[in-house]
């Protein structure tokens, strides 16, 4: 019987290992914590251009509605 925990897209434990193991064979231990650096980067700079766009989509509207109603 398989937990929410062993159960990741489909892949049990055993995949889950084997595929560590090739990527830590693939990039070395040093190189993976900087990859997880640069994604963490990565997404959070997404977010900041997300809510920077939102204001800007929320100055836009209230510039056009103060303009219509004038």
């Amino acid at each position: 019987m398989y937990t929410a925990g062993l159960l990741l897209f489909g892949l049990g434990a055993q995949e889950i290992i084997i595929i560590l193991i090739i990527v830590l064979l693939l990039f070395g231990g040093k190189k993976i914590p900087e990859l997880m650096r640069g994604l963490g980067r990565g997404v959070k700079e997404f977010k900041d251009g997300q809510k920077d766009d939102d204001t800007t989509n929320t100055d836009t509207r209230d510039t056009n509605e103060k303009t219509n109603n004038q």
